[in-house]
């Protein structure tokens, strides 16, 4: 508790008080206790306790899931509302170890409160608790249905709630959590395996439903493991980049949010927001192929290194082809130098000619290249920015791209980077070209 913010201290405290009014009013109030099946309530609750002491971790700071709700969902059918909160409420005692003690309290109190508010959906639409007839096991497939619709958004909802009042996300990643949510959707059907095994081999049920439960949380963690994996080696590549240019140091992981960003608002989906997100990050990857002499020369460029210059997106479409989780991102490095009007290259594409990616990035890329120090320039404010890109639209920029940033950055925000301090001693100098910045155009000078 004493780590928590202000408000997160009072959303632990609104949500355990309604998991125990909920538990009091279940238990006592409607004096089911005993009614229950007790026998079958620990076996779920040991069930529900084996699963929740061995998650998956996120890529949230501190945050992890598991298929424990399965689990829960199950004692909705065989023990009905108040049965299913306290077997949520269990996740008090998890043997996870270092799970402080206020974290405990809220995952079982939010386990409690989606048990009973899926078990009173599952009654209202006809269900019966208790171990279900096989004969009659069709009848049980809407009111599960329901209380699953119910007890997953809600247990996100939760979720996500704290996460953002305990600081340990900015936002929450609303099409990440909706592609999660799906794969919740799905896995809690074990839940309805749990109660029909229960129907024909009694308890020993618990033990033939772990080994699905955990190849789901296996593949929970495969999947997890192979984003961080993805992530770790976009970054090294934008590391390798940002070495060569002291001034740019950033500029991918900021291009990067500002492709997120207008690709969010024209609605992209989920798969494609992830490539989206990469081709940002990687976009100046071809640099590495650009001697950095080039890159930091001190006055105007020839002929020859002005082609140099050219010819990165093509090098760095080279350096990551053989990257197969990319997808479309290879478009997007390939072309982010196109410009709407034709002038641009590497192969003087116009219009709906350049693709998709490359015109999100294309805006995105001169939007932060404005808003950043320049050894030759300070970064200019976020108005001024977004002046410059309305002026190139039709020209430099596609019209609807560069409409859909302003609007992001209208409702969301723009952070811009901070200052760069002055290279070291033992550093070149800086960088005095910026060839991503529509206010600084590049001079060449011919060699004849």
């Amino acid at each position: 508790m004493r780590g928590l913010p202000w408000f997160a201290k009072v959303n632990l405290v609104a949500v355990a008080g309604l998991a125990f009014v909920l538990l009091w009013h279940g238990l006592i109030a409607r004096e089911e206790f005993t009614r229950l099946e007790w026998p079958t309530l620990l076996v779920l609750a040991l069930l529900f306790l084996v699963c929740e002491s061995v998650p998956t971790l996120l890529n949230v700071r501190q945050a992890a899931i598991s298929v424990s709700f399965s689990a829960a969902l199950a004692a909705v059918v065989l023990v009905g509302p108040a049965g299913a909160a306290i077997v949520g409420f269990t996740a008090v005692f998890s043997v996870r170890p270092g799970l402080p003690l206020a974290k405990r309290l809220f995952n079982g109190a939010q386990f409690a409160i989606c048990g009973y508010a899926a078990g009173e959906v599952f009654v209202r639409l006809g269900g019966r608790p208790g171990v279900p007839d096989i004969a009659r096991f069709d009848e049980l497939i809407v009111p599960f249905a329901g209380a699953a619709a119910v007890f997953v958004p809600l247990n996100f909802a939760l979720i996500a709630v704290m996460l953002s009042l305990a600081g340990q996300v900015d936002r929450v990643p609303v099409r990440g959590m909706v592609q999660l949510l799906v794969s919740y959707l799905g896995y809690a059907t074990f839940g309805l395996l749990i109660a029909g095994l229960w129907a024909t081999v009694q308890s020993i049920s618990a033990v033939l439903v772990l080994l699905p439960l955990f190849v789901a949380r296996w593949a929970f963690g495969q999947y997890l493991a192979q984003q961080r994996s993805y992530d770790a080696t976009i970054a090294s590549l934008c590391q390798a980049v940002e070495t060569k240019d002291y001034y740019t140091r950033g500029h991918c992981t900021r291009v990067s949010l500002a492709s997120t960003m207008i690709a969010e608002e024209i609605g992209m989906g989920s798969e494609r927001l992830r490539a989206i997100r990469y081709a940002g990050m990687l976009h100046d990857v071809g640099k590495l192929g650009v001697p950095t002499k080039v890159l930091q020369k001190d006055g105007p460029l020839t002929e020859e290194e002005f082609a140099a210059i050219q010819l990165h997106p093509m090098r760095g479409l080279e350096i990551v082809r053989g990257i197969d989780f990319l997808d479309e991102a290879f478009a997007g490095i390939m072309h982010h130098h196109e410009k709407h009007d034709g002038t641009g290259y590497p192969m003087g594409l116009a219009g709906d000619e350049i693709p998709e990616f490359a015109r999100i990035i294309a805006v995105a890329d001169a939007f932060d290249s404005i808003t950043s120090d320049r050894s030759y320039r300070g970064a200019r404010p976020v108005p001024v920015a977004i002046d410059e890109l309305r002026k190139g639209a039709g020209t430099q920029f596609d019209p609807v791209m560069v409409t859909a940033f302003v609007k992001a950055v209208e409702r969301e925000g723009w952070e811009p980077p901070r200052a760069v301090p002055v290279p070291p001693a033992d550093q070149d100098e800086t960088v005095v070209k910026d060839h991503d910045d529509p206010t600084a155009p590049i001079q060449v000078v011919s060699e004849r």
